[in-house]
């Protein structure tokens, strides 16, 4: 092999390890799908400015510094020792580990000289925070810059001091009466250069001049906040009453939701009547209340309801969730959380028309959110157990991690007061179940709170005036059966439910009787039943009924009262279900239609009669079915990769490659990690097991092939087997063999040539 160093990236990429060539993939997995077909399709997708961007996107400060060392380099390349000694005051350690992220990803190639893809540069629009060159906007520079700017006045100075730190560009003032300001005298000295009607910006070598010695500007370190300490076990019981008090909360809504939903608006979420309608009878305060509406929706217990209404009413999801245990409940709300798209912290904040965003509206919607919640706790499950950070420390170590995000960090305070009223976090400290949440999702988050939390009780203490204390959380039968009977007074700990006329009377409503009540009440109650309470629902029953109201959807009507007496005793006409309300009426929980068929069929001559009173032409029309609405598709999120897809990328992208030079009359050259010794290894451990190989080939023609070999026998540089994709028994040199893998399960992709 050529000792000469690589001319291009592709190059560079052919000398790479199949371990680093994995590492690679692995950093960078949108180029790795589907597999490019050689070293020169990787690059040119390498090449794609998403990729880059996104690339650049997860590379910290320190990082960032050390690239903007190569990409401000005269020359097109810097040595490796010359970067070392551009920034002196930057520790070794953390110069290797920047130079590591980059040529792993390929930001930076080259081995001798480091090199900068022009993708690079183009995404990086001002390095170290400094302007473009003269030349490139176009500015004609005095030949004796450091004279020139020395007899600047000091209000001229301040405007270039200030833009040859983070950022060299800024907007040009607007002059008072038509005078000059100092932005405006150095744009007509050449010293500044407009790029657009109101914002200028400052040539490089202007910035490098004022910076001095410190051309890269200060080093990036990791900033060192702060650490808080708690103690863990209080941490988790904390946690816990976080958790228990979320999940009482979110049934309660339900509940309620059950009963009465809540209005859809035209241009989505929930109304405000509705809203304040809610918060009164949970006790809550509208802010609070919109929390727990974004947090129902975001674990799936909460959605728009049926076909034709416009209404926000619980899933079926949330029959299934208030049948699971507590821990299971707040897994699946935590869970919800993490992943949701929306942040609930929008709710009130007006727009620039000046309208404030409803709960459950379309533009509470931010695709990021999921990623920085995630970025946000990952850091706090760096610390030790019992261990945590301030917000504005947080926050301001998140910026430096992810520097070209930072204008996304804005929620993330937010984001932990959300975590913290969950239990997620407690006082800036990751809980256990939080950990588990982060590292093992649902199911998790589960299993960590499962020990912290109370076990349900199956009863309720009637007390003397009225109320019934739950001394903890309730099974969910009780809860349902108390929802109806009771109204919730307080909740917490131990829920308080008060028994009233109102709450009687819903029962009664619901067709219980006085002495099904009186039977609850004395089974629920571990505490003897308060004569009061027996005096209340006899009371209120004793009144109930009295005045009916009942519902049909058809009547039969007739002057000839003996006409319609015939009707109803006919056998023929008894699955119309007609029943006399009063002389000449006859009513039927059938529709009008049904009716009329089968006094039809029986022989009779009805007529079809409008509600005014008017005899229909015609029988009225069926109701015209409507299709159910549906939301926008989802995407699933593309299947992560691991060992065994990197492992195959990287052989197909070896096996491509291989033809590529063998088409060229190229010499195939064996690359690092796929040595003969190693291949005659696999191949010899397949013959003497019996077990199919995957090998990628390249015939006397050069053209590559994947494909699958049941091998016979390995002799003379020869392997001979059953070709599974041409059906017969072939035989091939070892020394074409590009790459090789045993095949356990089912052929990789694309082995069938």
């Amino acid at each position: 092999m050529s000792t000469d160093a690589p001319a291009t990236l592709a190059a560079w990429l052919r000398t790479r390890s199949d371990e680093q060539l994995g590492a690679l993939l692995a950093a960078r997995p949108d180029v790795a799908r589907p597999a490019p077909s050689d070293v020169v399709a990787l690059a040119s997708r390498l090449a794609v400015p998403v990729s880059v961007d996104r690339a650049l996107d997860e590379l910290d400060a320190a990082t960032l510094q050390v690239l903007d060392v190569v990409l401000l380099a005269p020359t097109d390349g810097l040595a490796p020792d010359e970067l070392i000694a551009a920034l002196p005051e930057v520790p070794d350690d953390v110069l290797e580990g920047a130079l590591e992220a980059l040529t792993t990803r390929a930001l930076l190639w080259g081995d001798d000289v480091l090199h900068a893809p022009d993708p690079v540069r183009r995404a990086v629009r001002h390095p170290a925070g400094l302007g473009r060159r003269a030349t490139d906007l176009r500015v004609q520079l005095p030949a004796d810059l450091p004279a020139a700017v020395a007899e600047l006045a000091p209000e001229e100075r301040a405007v270039l001091e200030k833009l040859a730190g983070d950022r060299p560009v800024g907007h040009l003032p607007d002059s008072p009466s038509g005078g000059s300001t100092p932005a405006r005298r150095l744009l007509q000295r050449g010293l500044l250069a407009r790029i657009d009607a109101l914002n200028v910006e400052l040539p490089r070598e202007i910035g490098l001049l004022l910076r001095g010695d410190s051309p890269y500007g200060p080093p990036r370190r990791r900033p060192e906040p702060a650490v808080v300490t708690r103690d863990p076990q209080v941490t988790d019981r904390q946690s816990a009453g976080a958790a228990l008090e979320s999940v009482g909360r979110i049934g309660e809504l339900l509940t309620l939701l059950e009963e009465e939903p809540a209005g859809l608006l035209r241009s989505g979420g929930v109304g405000v009547r509705d809203q304040r309608r809610l918060a009164r009878s949970l006790h809550v305060t509208e802010p609070d209340l919109a929390w727990l509406l974004e947090l129902a929706f975001a674990a799936g217990l909460l959605d728009v309801g049926g076909p034709h209404r416009d209404e926000w009413l619980p899933t079926r999801a949330y029959d299934v969730w208030r049948e699971q245990d507590l821990a299971d409940r707040w897994a699946a709300l935590a869970a919800g959380w993490l992943d949701g798209v929306r942040l609930p912290s929008l709710v009130g904040v007006r727009d620039l028309a000046g309208k404030a965003a409803n709960a459950l509206a379309p533009d509470l919607v931010r695709h990021t959110a999921p990623a920085i919640r995630r970025s946000a706790l990952r850091v706090l499950a760096e610390q030790p157990a019992g261990s945590g950070l301030a917000p504005d420390d947080l926050t301001a170590l998140l910026r430096w991690r992810t520097p070209r995000r930072a204008d996304r960090l804005a929620p993330v305070p937010d984001m932990l007061a959300e975590a913290a009223r969950l239990g997620v976090l407690v006082s800036g400290v990751l809980s256990t179940a939080g950990r588990g949440l982060l590292s093992g999702g649902a199911d998790g988050a589960a299993m960590r709170m499962r020990g912290l939390m109370p076990e349900p009780v199956d009863h309720v203490l009637a007390q003397p005036d009225l109320s019934l204390i739950a001394p903890g959380p309730l099974v969910a039968e009780l809860a349902d059966t108390l929802a109806v009977v009771a109204d919730v007074e307080s909740s917490g700990g131990a829920t308080v439910f008060r028994v009233s006329e109102g709450s009687v009377r819903r029962a009664l409503d619901a067709g219980w009787s006085a002495t099904d009540l009186h039977d609850f009440f004395a089974k629920a109650s571990r505490t003897p039943v308060p004569q009061a309470l027996d005096y209340l629902v006899d009371d209120v029953a004793r009144q109930h009924g009295r005045l009916r109201v009942g519902a049909i959807e058809s009547y039969v009507r007739s002057d000839d009262h003996g006409l319609l007496s015939q009707v109803q005793g006919d056998r023929r006409t008894a699955s119309a279900e007609l029943r006399r309300l009063a002389p000449g009426v006859l009513v039927s929980a059938l529709g009008a239609d049904e009716v009329l068929t089968v006094l039809r069929e029986a022989g009779y001559a009805p007529a079809g009669e409008h509600p005014g009173g008017t005899v229909l032409t015609r029988p009225p029309a069926r109701p015209r079915a409507t299709g159910r609405r549906t939301g926008s598709e989802s995407h699933p999120a593309p299947r992560a990769l691991n060992a065994e897809d990197l492992a195959a990328t990287v052989r197909e992208i070896r096996a491509g490659d291989a033809a590529l030079a063998a088409r060229r009359g190229e010499a195939v050259r064996q690359v690092p990690g796929v040595t003969t010794a190693s291949t005659l290894e696999l191949l010899s451990r397949a013959v003497r097991e019996g077990v199919p190989v995957w090998l990628g080939y390249v015939d006397a023609q050069g053209s590559g092939s994947q494909r699958v070999v049941q091998p016979v026998s390995l002799a003379g540089g020869f392997l001979s087997g059953y070709d599974e994709r041409r059906g017969e028994n072939r035989t091939f040199a070892v020394h074409r063999i590009t790459s090789v893998a045993l095949v356990e399960g089912e052929a990789p992709e694309g082995s069938g040539g």
